[in-house]
């Protein structure tokens, strides 16, 4: 049971309306997430805003999904897990031992994703103090300044999202639950 209200088309205040029928349009049903920031019309927009900045940046699909799912692993958040999971499988071609790989927090043995997820974290842990050697590390597997930068955007998007989610309780939808933690066992 959540904390918060799951708007639906017809709850959600008249401000959040056009940004859930968007939703449902470009996914086919209503994730939980975004009925629960429904209740705050501006708090919905920039979701919105910030997740199409974020799929422009120089970092692909699959990176950007890396950085999702490690973002929300550490955060405890297994409806962003599951969602993303979703999103890494069935649009950025990521193979399922890889994405099991992420959900688990273990090696996935692709060094560029793994250097991706080391400095994610590492972000997020030292709260955007990293150390000089892990900069060098992400650098060192073909990452830029840009990259840089482009993983805070990604770390800032899910923060919204996975506290959002982790304060309401957000109940993982029926089209997310074979993505959830620990469904994708082979």
């Amino acid at each position: 049971m959540t904390r918060l209200t799951v708007h639906t088309p017809d709850t959600a205040p008249e401000g959040s309306r056009a940004f859930i029928d968007t939703v449902i349009t470009n996914n086919g049903f209503l994730p939980n997430l975004i009925g629960v920031l429904a209740n705050a019309p501006v708090a919905l927009e920039t979701y919105l805003t910030v997740s199409g900045i974020n799929a422009r940046s120089s970092l692909s699909l699959a990176e950007r999904e890396v950085v999702q799912i490690t973002v929300a692993g550490v955060h405890g958040c297994d409806f962003c897990v599951a969602g993303h999971t979703a999103i890494a499988l069935k649009k950025a071609g990521l193979e399922r031992d890889l994405v099991r790989a992420l959900q688990e927090r273990a090696s996935t043995g692709n060094a560029r994703f793994d250097a991706l997820v080391a400095f994610t974290r590492a972000v997020i842990l030292t709260r955007g103090k990293v150390a000089k050697g892990e900069l060098a590390d992400f650098v060192a597997a073909g990452f830029t300044e840009q990259h840089v930068l482009e993983v805070i955007l990604g770390v800032s998007l899910a923060t919204l999202c996975n506290f959002a989610n982790n304060l309401a309780g957000t109940d993982i939808n029926p089209q997310l639950q074979a993505f959830a933690p620990g469904a994708l066992e082979s």
